[in-house]
């Protein structure tokens, strides 16, 4: 060993062994091994994302597939709890010798009957009492007129109006009092 060489292995040079690549460790991959490889790795992801891509397209028509289905049942529902209605009507047009308290009795079963069916399905009436204050969002103004009432409120009620689910069906038309 020569005075400027450094020793390797931290061993001066007689004493050190010559570096050999260890034979179990890995040899680097030759570019056609490493572009085999990345090629594989891209043909995976290709088919997870297409197997990926199917799943949320399956998810997506089973959703609206669904979402069609509860619409037409809840419409069958409907319907189903209007029919004892309809039925009571037609009992009542084929009695011909009724008296008129026993079609008056029959009318109010019916529309007992109507107003049950509505209430299952959460269709509410909106019959504010005279002197409420005017909501535009469940009201419809049809006529101002002058009152000894307050400005804004409902003097009285010309058809009742309905929700459903707690959203207007149909506003109530409703008289206003006019600002004095």
């Amino acid at each position: 060993m020569t005075p400027t060489e450094p020793p390797q292995n931290g061993l001066p040079r007689e004493q050190a062994e010559p570096i050999t690549p260890d034979p179990q460790a890995p040899a680097e991959p030759t570019p056609e091994a490493r572009i085999a490889e990345l090629e594989a790795k891209q043909a995976e992801l290709s088919d997870a994302y297409l197997r990926a891509k199917a799943e949320v397209e399956n998810t997506r028509r089973r959703g609206e597939e669904e979402l069609a289905k509860a619409r037409k049942f809840a419409l069958e529902a409907f319907a189903e709890s209007l029919l004892p209605v309809r039925d009571s009507l037609e009992a009542a047009t084929a009695i011909t010798d009724a008296s008129a308290a026993q079609v008056l009795e029959g009318m109010h079963a019916t529309l007992r009957q109507l107003t049950q069916a509505l209430e299952r399905h959460r269709v509410v009436e909106i019959n504010p009492p005279v002197g409420t204050r005017f909501d535009p969002h469940q009201h419809q103004a049809m006529t101002m007129l002058p009152s000894e009432q307050e400005p804004n409120t409902i003097v009285a009620v010309l058809q009742k109006g309905y929700l459903i689910a707690e959203r207007v069906l149909r506003p109530a038309l409703v008289t206003v009092a006019a600002p004095r």
